[in-house]
């Protein structure tokens, strides 16, 4: 018997093998690969599954700079290179689409000293952007620095006057869309749960019990704490005397019609995101608030990012405004995500703090979660992210 057999066997005397609080994209993805390693899971969500952060309009798969390279930065260029071939098979298996295109990013550089410094990393990309994945070849991403916009107003010429980087590893995905791919996939396997509008009372990980909202109690021989801000209260629970282990950071974005090209680069400029999307919508963000009033609501703050947008490209102004949307990310104690077995409590994971590159990590931060479970994890987690180094701070 293997290890991950011998796992399974434990698990099945049980009601259920997993435990999963939180039905955003990190808790679809980690029941997704719990159901490929042939885990009995629940997934329990307050809401309806996707209501939350996840449920969103931006969609930007965007890899950090490429200096100063590090563990944190190749995880996530894996991450960025593994999402495509995951996607697909999931749109496979539902026959739906996410709206994932790698179309590629452009950030226009105002002074003299940013296009010396992206001069400086062109070179770079063909040394660390590099892969051995299926169907790619080394070097075939590259980040290069240009004279001009992409195309007119693409940005607007003034917003280049030292020209531009553009990127072919970038991407983007309909967050909606991926949520609603999963979620097809998942209730088509008899392995898995989803239970909406199930607010969690108490999660006692020691003795593998949780009691739901009316008194029903799930009895697992593991969980996941994949509910976004709302774990971090739950975690600072069972650790009282602690530092708060996260916060939540406000952010505010629109929808516009605006009939741009879909095979047209994300625009980035300072926190500025311009992401064209199908049928010319073209989604705007983001705003990173600490302090708000009402976590649900707009205001003049996106206002004016919509007024920088349509500066950075007049291509935007007058388009019809679809939707305007806020909601609140999970910024862990440490910054990075919070992933991992918890030290102290043997049948609790964590999954949460993505804040901003939630959807470019979270099915690779879901499966080496979910390896770890049945002892065939290979994915290995840069230090920054594992649960004792959010600890460290936490006990600091």
């Amino acid at each position: 018997m293997t290890k991950a057999d011998t796992n399974s066997a434990v698990f099945g005397q049980l009601q259920q093998d997993l435990l999963i609080v939180g039905g955003g994209i990190m808790g679809l993805w980690a029941a997704y690969y719990a159901a490929q390693a042939g885990l009995k899971t629940l997934l329990v969500e307050r809401g309806t599954i996707g209501s939350s952060t996840s449920g969103g309009l931006l969609g930007a798969l965007m890899p950090h700079a490429l200096d100063r390279w590090n563990d944190k930065k190749q995880f996530q260029f894996d991450a960025l290179m593994s999402l495509e071939g995951e996607i697909r098979q999931v749109e496979a298996i539902s026959g739906l689409q996410a709206g994932y295109r790698r179309s590629g990013r452009l950030v226009p550089l105002a002074k003299p000293h940013l296009r010396a410094i992206a001069d400086e990393q062109m070179g770079s990309a063909s040394t660390h952007w590099t892969t051995y994945f299926s169907g790619h070849r080394p070097g075939h991403y590259s980040w290069q620095t240009r004279d001009t916009p992409f195309a007119p107003d693409w940005p607007v010429a003034s917003a280049c006057l030292h020209g531009c980087t553009f990127d072919t590893l970038s991407a983007r995905v309909s967050p909606r869309q991926l949520i609603a791919v999963l979620r097809a996939v998942l209730e088509q396997s008899p392995l898995v749960t989803l239970r909406e509008h199930a607010e969690l009372e108490t999660l006692n990980p020691a003795e593998g019990k949780a009691v739901l909202a009316g008194g029903d109690a799930v009895h697992f021989g593991h969980s996941i704490l994949a509910a976004g801000v709302r774990a971090f209260p739950l975690l600072d629970a069972m650790q009282p005397g602690l530092k708060p282990s996260g916060t939540a950071v406000k952010g505010q974005a629109a929808l516009l019609q605006a009939n741009i090209d879909p095979n047209w680069p994300i625009l980035f400029d300072r926190g500025l995101y311009i992401v064209p999307h199908e049928n010319g919508s073209v989604a705007i963000g983001s705003t990173s608030e600490v302090e708000f009033a009402d976590p649900g609501s707009t205001d003049g703050k996106l206002d004016d990012l919509l007024d920088e947008a349509c500066a950075l490209s007049p291509l935007l102004r007058g388009a019809p405004v679809i939707e305007r949307w806020a909601g609140l990310r999970p910024k862990a104690i440490g910054r990075d995500p919070m992933v991992g077995h918890h030290p102290e409590f043997p049948r609790l994971s964590l999954l949460t703090g993505g804040f901003k590159v939630s959807f470019g990590l979270a099915h690779r931060l879901a499966q080496s979660v979910v390896e770890s479970l049945t002892g065939t994890s290979a994915i290995s987690l840069p230090d920054a992210f594992r649960v004792e180094a959010h600890l460290d701070k936490m006990r600091g």
